[in-house]
């Protein structure tokens, strides 16, 4: 698979990541050995850089990935964040900091973490002072390079004059576009970018279904785009990026990722699937190019703001 760059700083991963939230927590009941045959099969085909979070099962996420990744660590890349309480509200006092990180390390097996992110803006804690915290780990050894999530344009330049940013994640895919207004800045910057959910938190996987399929604890309950009045709208949409994947030979979710990876060359998707197969699928939208035409036609199915309803 080809390789991306993501920011100034070196970091260099795999042109498709993997996700691994819903090996732990999100999409209904989980299958830890099945969770790991996916990880694994994404690396057998060429996956280099893996994306955890304390939040994901708070710490059995991290556990899980570290002993899917531990017989090949040196040659993949981590990714993992902090930044919340078990509430899910917003903490990033700097003592919450440390003791997340130095637990991460641990639930990683790891010595270092690639790429560590703030998993969300929290408005009681400067970001300059955010970051140095997380320059003390890139000092020590025990951090490689630096990401934000969920923040804000002014937040990240602030940020970026504290210690170079690498990469912000930020979701993004074709029914999802609250991140465009961000890439200028990260061009400027020299900041990469790592899209989450690019398949719509499923809506673009092929395999879509209403809301009263999925079980209480599943997410896409409180979603937008599943709401009844909003369902059947963006179901016609990816009905008809279906007949468009399909006129290429391909399927709707290589569609959805090969149109991020025509986006910026600085872009990198994650999607996640605890299926090997439904894994495999996803990597060979890597190699599926898209056309000027194809990206007119995408554009003209698909409303400019996204899908109908909210994203969240």
């Amino acid at each position: 698979m080809e390789k991306r760059t993501l920011g100034r700083q070196g970091l260099t991963v795999s042109a498709l990541g993997y996700g691994a939230m819903g090996t732990a927590v999100g999409y209904g009941a989980t299958d830890d050995a099945e969770s790991i045959s996916a990880i694994r099969r994404a690396h057998e085909l060429g996956v280099t850089h893996f994306d955890t979070a304390e939040m994901y099962g708070w710490g059995i996420g991290e556990r899980l990935l570290g002993a899917a990744l531990k017989p090949i660590r040196d040659e993949v890349t981590i990714a993992t964040k902090f930044g919340f309480t078990h509430t899910y509200a917003p903490n990033s006092q700097l003592d919450h900091i440390r003791q997340v990180v130095d637990t991460s390390l641990q639930n990683l097996q790891t010595d270092s973490i690639d790429l560590l992110y703030q998993h969300v803006a929290d408005p009681d804690v400067p970001i300059e002072d955010v970051v140095g915290v997380m320059k003390e780990y890139v000092d020590a050894g025990k951090v490689q390079y630096l990401g934000l999530s969920n923040t804000d344009p002014g937040s990240i330049r602030r940020a970026h004059a504290v210690h170079p940013i690498s990469v912000l994640q930020f979701e993004y895919s074709i029914l999802a576009r609250d991140a465009e207004p961000f890439l200028p800045l990260l061009e400027e910057l020299g900041i990469g970018f790592v899209a989450y959910s690019p398949l719509a938190r499923g809506f673009l996987s092929g395999a879509v279904r209403s809301r009263d399929q999925y079980g209480p604890d599943d997410f896409r309950q409180h979603i937008g785009w599943w709401a009844p009045e909003h369902f059947d709208a963006n179901v016609e949409i990816v009905r008809r990026l279906t007949e468009l994947a399909e006129s290429k030979g391909a399927s709707l979710s290589q569609l959805a990722l090969a149109w991020l990876l025509a986006q910026k060359d600085f872009i990198v998707p994650i999607p996640g699937s605890r299926n090997p197969d439904r894994v495999a699928q996803n990597v060979a939208a890597a190699d599926l190019r898209l056309t000027a035409e194809d990206l007119d036609r995408i554009a003209e199915i698909v409303p400019a703001d996204g899908g109908v309803g909210s994203r969240v």
